[in-house]
Protein backbone atom coordinates (compact mmCIF):
# COMPACT_ATOMS: atom_id res chain seq x y z
CA UNK A 1 0.00 0.00 0.00
CA UNK A 2 1.75 3.26 -1.08
CA UNK A 3 1.82 6.68 1.25
CA UNK A 4 -0.69 8.23 -0.06
CA UNK A 5 -3.60 4.94 -0.12
CA UNK A 6 -2.52 4.49 3.70
CA UNK A 7 -3.70 8.53 3.96
CA UNK A 8 -6.85 7.71 1.99
CA UNK A 9 -7.35 5.46 4.31
CA UNK A 10 -6.60 6.46 7.40
CA UNK A 11 -8.70 10.07 6.67
CA UNK A 12 -11.88 7.92 5.52
CA UNK A 13 -11.77 6.42 8.95
CA UNK A 14 -12.47 9.81 10.18
CA UNK A 15 -14.83 11.34 7.72
CA UNK A 16 -17.69 10.14 9.48
CA UNK A 17 -16.83 11.72 12.46
CA UNK A 18 -15.16 14.86 10.88
CA UNK A 19 -18.78 15.92 8.92
CA UNK A 20 -20.73 15.42 12.27
CA UNK A 21 -18.64 18.00 13.65
CA UNK A 22 -18.82 19.72 10.98
CA UNK A 23 -22.49 19.96 10.46
CA UNK A 24 -23.31 20.43 13.95
CA UNK A 25 -20.79 23.27 13.28
CA UNK A 26 -22.54 24.62 10.27
CA UNK A 27 -25.93 23.21 10.45
CA UNK A 28 -25.78 22.55 6.33
CA UNK A 29 -24.35 19.35 4.49
CA UNK A 30 -22.93 20.65 1.44
CA UNK A 31 -20.87 22.94 3.62
CA UNK A 32 -20.27 20.20 6.06
CA UNK A 33 -19.10 18.25 3.26
CA UNK A 34 -16.99 21.56 1.98
CA UNK A 35 -15.06 21.37 5.30
CA UNK A 36 -13.97 18.03 5.27
CA UNK A 37 -12.91 18.36 1.72
CA UNK A 38 -10.64 21.70 2.58
CA UNK A 39 -9.52 19.23 5.60
CA UNK A 40 -8.07 16.47 3.31
CA UNK A 41 -6.33 19.26 0.82
CA UNK A 42 -4.73 20.74 3.88
CA UNK A 43 -3.60 16.96 5.25
CA UNK A 44 -1.84 16.75 1.93
CA UNK A 45 0.16 19.98 2.40
CA UNK A 46 1.83 18.96 5.54
CA UNK A 47 3.73 15.86 6.47
CA UNK A 48 1.67 13.20 8.25
CA UNK A 49 3.82 11.51 9.47
CA UNK A 50 4.52 14.22 11.73
CA UNK A 51 1.28 14.20 13.10
CA UNK A 52 0.71 12.26 15.93
CA UNK A 53 -3.10 12.35 16.63
CA UNK A 54 -4.24 12.23 13.44
CA UNK A 55 -7.61 12.76 14.62
CA UNK A 56 -7.45 15.03 16.95
CA UNK A 57 -5.08 16.86 14.28
CA UNK A 58 -8.49 16.50 11.49
CA UNK A 59 -11.02 17.82 14.09
CA UNK A 60 -8.92 20.67 15.11
CA UNK A 61 -8.62 21.71 11.01
CA UNK A 62 -12.10 20.98 10.38
CA UNK A 63 -13.14 23.21 13.54
CA UNK A 64 -11.01 26.08 12.60
CA UNK A 65 -12.45 25.49 8.98
CA UNK A 66 -15.95 25.93 10.62
CA UNK A 67 -15.14 28.41 12.58
CA UNK A 68 -13.43 31.14 10.25
CA UNK A 69 -17.10 29.99 8.17
CA UNK A 70 -19.49 31.06 10.73
CA UNK A 71 -17.56 34.51 11.47
CA UNK A 72 -18.02 35.04 7.90
CA UNK A 73 -21.20 34.17 7.75
CA UNK A 74 -22.35 36.52 10.16
CA UNK A 75 -20.74 39.38 8.90
CA UNK A 76 -23.29 38.96 6.34
CA UNK A 77 -26.61 38.58 8.51
CA UNK A 78 -27.54 41.63 6.81
CA UNK A 79 -28.98 39.97 3.35
CA UNK A 80 -32.38 40.71 3.26
CA UNK A 81 -33.88 37.09 3.43
CA UNK A 82 -31.20 36.29 6.00
CA UNK A 83 -33.96 35.80 8.70
CA UNK A 84 -35.65 32.73 6.95
CA UNK A 85 -33.00 31.91 4.40
CA UNK A 86 -30.04 29.97 4.59
CA UNK A 87 -27.20 28.38 2.72
CA UNK A 88 -27.04 25.26 0.17
CA UNK A 89 -25.35 24.15 -3.20
CA UNK A 90 -28.07 23.30 -5.27
CA UNK A 91 -26.22 21.21 -7.08
CA UNK A 92 -24.75 19.36 -4.38
CA UNK A 93 -27.83 17.99 -1.78
CA UNK A 94 -28.64 14.91 -1.03
CA UNK A 95 -31.93 14.63 0.15
CA UNK A 96 -31.64 11.65 2.10
CA UNK A 97 -28.44 12.79 4.04
CA UNK A 98 -29.83 15.41 4.80
CA UNK A 99 -32.83 14.31 6.43
CA UNK A 100 -30.83 11.91 8.26
CA UNK A 101 -28.32 14.15 10.00
CA UNK A 102 -31.38 16.55 10.74
CA UNK A 103 -33.01 13.51 12.73
CA UNK A 104 -29.71 13.18 14.07
CA UNK A 105 -29.42 16.23 15.65
CA UNK A 106 -32.49 17.54 16.05
CA UNK A 107 -34.03 20.63 14.09
CA UNK A 108 -34.86 22.60 17.32
CA UNK A 109 -31.61 21.93 18.37
CA UNK A 110 -30.58 23.27 14.82
CA UNK A 111 -32.02 26.34 14.88
CA UNK A 112 -30.49 27.39 18.44
CA UNK A 113 -26.91 26.44 17.58
CA UNK A 114 -27.59 29.21 14.91
CA UNK A 115 -28.73 31.52 17.69
CA UNK A 116 -24.93 31.18 19.41
CA UNK A 117 -21.87 32.99 18.57
CA UNK A 118 -19.08 30.93 16.74
CA UNK A 119 -17.09 30.92 19.60
CA UNK A 120 -19.72 29.52 21.46
CA UNK A 121 -20.87 27.24 18.91
CA UNK A 122 -17.81 25.93 18.12
CA UNK A 123 -17.15 25.50 22.41
CA UNK A 124 -20.31 23.32 22.83
CA UNK A 125 -20.42 21.49 20.03
CA UNK A 126 -16.69 20.05 20.43
CA UNK A 127 -17.04 19.85 24.01
CA UNK A 128 -20.56 18.80 25.06
CA UNK A 129 -20.93 16.63 21.55
CA UNK A 130 -17.60 15.40 21.00
CA UNK A 131 -16.13 15.35 24.19
CA UNK A 132 -13.52 17.78 23.50
CA UNK A 133 -11.17 18.55 26.19
CA UNK A 134 -11.22 22.52 27.00
CA UNK A 135 -7.70 23.05 26.32
CA UNK A 136 -7.50 21.54 23.31
CA UNK A 137 -10.49 23.99 22.01
CA UNK A 138 -8.87 26.90 23.82
CA UNK A 139 -6.45 27.98 21.08
CA UNK A 140 -8.88 27.69 18.15
CA UNK A 141 -11.04 30.26 19.94
CA UNK A 142 -7.91 32.24 21.27
CA UNK A 143 -8.96 31.82 24.60
CA UNK A 144 -7.66 30.17 27.98
CA UNK A 145 -9.31 26.67 28.82
CA UNK A 146 -11.28 28.59 31.61
CA UNK A 147 -12.42 31.44 29.44
CA UNK A 148 -13.43 28.28 26.88
CA UNK A 149 -15.32 26.42 29.58
CA UNK A 150 -17.59 29.44 30.18
CA UNK A 151 -17.94 29.96 26.40
CA UNK A 152 -19.71 26.41 26.77
CA UNK A 153 -21.31 26.92 29.70
CA UNK A 154 -23.05 29.94 28.81
CA UNK A 155 -24.03 28.18 25.31
CA UNK A 156 -24.91 25.63 27.40
CA UNK A 157 -27.44 27.08 29.31
CA UNK A 158 -28.91 28.92 26.40
CA UNK A 159 -29.46 25.60 24.41
CA UNK A 160 -31.37 23.79 27.54
CA UNK A 161 -33.76 26.73 27.79
CA UNK A 162 -34.81 27.19 24.27
CA UNK A 163 -35.43 24.08 22.66
CA UNK A 164 -38.99 23.79 24.01
CA UNK A 165 -39.68 27.18 22.96
CA UNK A 166 -38.37 26.22 19.34
CA UNK A 167 -39.80 23.47 18.79
CA UNK A 168 -42.85 25.16 20.09
CA UNK A 169 -42.52 28.02 17.31
CA UNK A 170 -41.85 25.87 15.04
CA UNK A 171 -44.77 23.26 15.05
CA UNK A 172 -47.30 26.66 14.72
CA UNK A 173 -44.81 27.95 12.01
CA UNK A 174 -45.34 24.38 10.45
CA UNK A 175 -49.41 24.48 11.17
CA UNK A 176 -49.75 27.93 9.32
CA UNK A 177 -47.71 27.03 6.41
CA UNK A 178 -49.62 23.73 5.92
CA UNK A 179 -52.64 25.31 6.43
CA UNK A 180 -51.69 27.70 3.42
CA UNK A 181 -50.45 25.16 1.12
CA UNK A 182 -53.51 22.70 1.47
CA UNK A 183 -55.93 25.71 0.97
CA UNK A 184 -53.89 27.30 -2.33
CA UNK A 185 -53.25 23.49 -3.86
CA UNK A 186 -57.54 23.00 -3.12
CA UNK A 187 -58.51 26.53 -4.02
CA UNK A 188 -60.05 26.95 -0.98
CA UNK A 189 -60.01 30.83 -1.02
CA UNK A 190 -61.90 31.63 1.92
CA UNK A 191 -59.11 29.05 3.84
CA UNK A 192 -56.43 30.73 2.14
CA UNK A 193 -57.28 34.37 3.18
CA UNK A 194 -57.71 33.01 6.94
CA UNK A 195 -54.02 32.40 6.89
CA UNK A 196 -52.91 35.68 6.19
CA UNK A 197 -52.97 39.38 7.60
CA UNK A 198 -55.30 41.75 5.97
CA UNK A 199 -51.81 43.59 4.56
CA UNK A 200 -49.59 40.80 3.71
CA UNK A 201 -47.39 41.35 1.51
CA UNK A 202 -45.73 39.55 -1.35
CA UNK A 203 -42.44 40.30 -2.66
CA UNK A 204 -41.18 38.42 -5.82
CA UNK A 205 -37.90 38.12 -7.65
CA UNK A 206 -37.31 39.32 -11.05
CA UNK A 207 -36.61 35.23 -11.83
CA UNK A 208 -40.08 34.60 -10.11
CA UNK A 209 -41.55 37.82 -11.94
CA UNK A 210 -40.29 36.83 -15.27
CA UNK A 211 -42.26 33.65 -15.77
CA UNK A 212 -45.46 36.24 -15.47
CA UNK A 213 -47.32 34.63 -12.90
CA UNK A 214 -46.43 36.54 -10.21
CA UNK A 215 -45.45 40.28 -9.19
CA UNK A 216 -44.93 41.69 -5.84
CA UNK A 217 -48.73 42.41 -4.41
CA UNK A 218 -50.17 44.12 -1.22
CA UNK A 219 -53.07 42.51 0.96
CA UNK A 220 -54.97 39.59 1.78
CA UNK A 221 -57.32 39.26 -1.40
CA UNK A 222 -54.99 39.90 -4.05
CA UNK A 223 -52.25 37.72 -2.43
CA UNK A 224 -55.07 35.15 -2.00
CA UNK A 225 -56.09 35.39 -5.87
CA UNK A 226 -52.37 34.93 -6.68
CA UNK A 227 -51.84 31.11 -4.91
CA UNK A 228 -55.48 30.53 -5.40
CA UNK A 229 -55.66 26.84 -6.69
CA UNK A 230 -51.33 26.96 -7.15
CA UNK A 231 -48.38 25.61 -5.18
CA UNK A 232 -49.59 22.38 -6.13
CA UNK A 233 -45.89 20.67 -6.06
CA UNK A 234 -44.63 22.89 -3.22
CA UNK A 235 -43.19 21.04 -0.04
CA UNK A 236 -43.18 22.09 3.53
CA UNK A 237 -39.52 22.80 4.04
CA UNK A 238 -37.03 24.45 7.52
CA UNK A 239 -35.29 27.26 5.38
CA UNK A 240 -32.79 28.54 8.26
CA UNK A 241 -34.62 29.54 10.83
CA UNK A 242 -38.11 29.04 10.03
CA UNK A 243 -40.61 27.25 8.39
CA UNK A 244 -41.36 27.51 4.75
CA UNK A 245 -41.83 26.15 1.26
CA UNK A 246 -39.66 25.26 -1.34
CA UNK A 247 -40.00 23.96 -5.14
CA UNK A 248 -37.38 21.25 -5.33
CA UNK A 249 -37.84 19.15 -8.63
CA UNK A 250 -35.58 16.14 -8.62
CA UNK A 251 -34.89 17.26 -5.01
CA UNK A 252 -33.06 19.95 -5.72
CA UNK A 253 -34.57 23.16 -4.48
CA UNK A 254 -35.28 26.02 -7.12
CA UNK A 255 -37.73 28.32 -5.72
CA UNK A 256 -37.62 29.33 -1.66
CA UNK A 257 -41.19 30.30 -0.24
CA UNK A 258 -40.20 32.10 3.13
CA UNK A 259 -42.74 33.28 5.36
CA UNK A 260 -42.81 35.83 7.89
CA UNK A 261 -45.51 34.83 10.11
CA UNK A 262 -47.07 37.19 13.21
CA UNK A 263 -49.63 36.14 15.70
CA UNK A 264 -50.38 33.16 13.89
CA UNK A 265 -51.12 34.56 10.57
CA UNK A 266 -48.44 35.20 7.46
CA UNK A 267 -47.54 38.74 7.16
CA UNK A 268 -44.85 38.52 4.61
CA UNK A 269 -43.76 35.87 1.53
CA UNK A 270 -40.80 36.43 -0.27
CA UNK A 271 -40.68 34.00 -3.43
CA UNK A 272 -36.80 33.66 -4.79
CA UNK A 273 -35.46 31.54 -7.39
CA UNK A 274 -32.18 33.70 -7.26
CA UNK A 275 -29.12 31.71 -7.67
CA UNK A 276 -27.62 34.07 -4.86
CA UNK A 277 -30.01 33.41 -2.36
CA UNK A 278 -30.06 29.42 -3.43
CA UNK A 279 -27.12 28.88 -1.95
CA UNK A 280 -27.49 30.52 0.55
CA UNK A 281 -30.33 28.49 1.57
CA UNK A 282 -30.31 25.24 3.43
CA UNK A 283 -33.44 23.21 3.26
CA UNK A 284 -34.55 20.33 5.05
CA UNK A 285 -37.77 18.82 3.57
CA UNK A 286 -40.88 18.34 5.71
CA UNK A 287 -42.79 16.73 3.62
CA UNK A 288 -46.04 17.50 1.98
Amino acid sequence: MSDDEYLARRFEENRGRLTAVAYRMLGSTSEADDAVQDAWLRLHRVDADGVDNLPGWLTTVVARICLDRLRSRASRREDPLDVALARVDVDAVDPAQEAVLADSVGLAMLVVLEHLSPAERLAFVLHDMFAVPFDEIAPMVGRSPEATRQLASRARRRVQGAPATVETDLVRQREVVDAFLTAARGGDFAALLATLDPDVTLRVDPKVASFGFLKDTVGAHEVALAFNGAAQTAELALLGGAVGAMWAPGGVPRTAFAFTIEDGVIVAIDLSMDPDVLKRLDPVPLGF
